[in-house]
């Protein structure tokens, strides 16, 4: 189960960056700043991971063993975004998780999940793509 939900969150970051990825390169005043950082809040109580691109651009996936979590640096050039999300089991029916991606110390995207019936929560955040 555990795999599955790894996966899944993988699979979701991946799409969520291919769909917002767009040719337009008119910032319309899009943060130019390249320092991000990533929080999650909540008071989910079942095994949970959560999958984020670092400073590089490359996908992680890392358990989520105490909350609030955060992971802060500066992305390097070759990095087209910041992606963030999160999956866990085993929780209580109506806990939640709260992600956070700021860039530049401002707040670009946030959601909260709630777990299900059954405990599972999924918490896909859109990701944020850098100015060119």
């Amino acid at each position: 189960m555990k795999s599955i939900l790894k996966t899944l969150a993988i699979v979701m970051t991946l799409a969520f960056t291919a769909v917002s990825c767009s040719s337009d390169n008119d910032d319309n005043g899009k943060n130019n700043s390249r320092d991000v950082k990533y929080e999650i809040t909540g008071n989910y109580t079942g095994t949970a991971s959560v999958t984020y691109f670092e400073k590089g651009g490359n996908g992680l996936n890392e358990d989520l063993t105490t909350l609030p979590w955060t992971k802060e640096f500066t992305a390097e050039e070759k990095s087209i975004g910041a992606s963030l999300s999160a999956s866990g089991y085993g929780g209580v029916a109506g806990q939640t998780l709260t992600g956070k991606i700021y860039i530049g110390g401002k707040l670009e995207n946030e959601l909260t999940a709630t777990a299900n019936s059954e405990g599972i929560i999924v918490l896909p955040l859109t990701p944020y793509v850098f100015g060119q």
